[in-house]
């Protein structure tokens, strides 16, 4: 079997963390949480995850400007991003389009429908 997928999950509100957290660890992720970009960004850099995700509204550095830290570090780049959105954004689309990021989902969301995008993404 392969190893253990790692995924860092960056988002303020320790409820989701929680909630996410254990979901994914019941399909066998090892999941890392850092409460705000500042921390996920250095998470991410000392930690190099196998998938990134991401939520937008966040006090000190929103999930833009935590994105663009983390693909302008070259440990950090290449890895790809789910981005948590509270709304329909076009800002998010647009980096979807771009292939900035590997996927989105709009809160509310289902763990389930989170846990079927991190395995499409990582291709399990």
């Amino acid at each position: 079997m392969d190893t253990q997928k790692k995924i860092l999950f960056i988002d303020d509100e320790e409820d989701i963390q929680k909630l996410l957290k254990m979901r994914l660890e019941q399909e066998n992720f090892n999941v890392i949480t850092a409460s705000d970009g500042d921390v996920g960004v250095k998470t991410a850099e000392q930690e190099t995850p196998d998938l990134i995700i991401l939520d937008i509204m966040m006090p000190k550095m929103d999930g833009y400007t935590c994105l663009k830290e983390i693909r302008s570090l070259p440990k950090t780049k290449n890895i790809p991003v789910l981005m948590l959105s509270g709304k329909e954004e076009e800002k998010v689309r647009d980096l979807f389009a771009f292939q900035k990021i590997s996927g989105y989902i709009e809160k509310p969301f289902e763990l389930d429908d989170i846990v079927a995008k991190v395995k499409e993404i990582l291709k399990i």
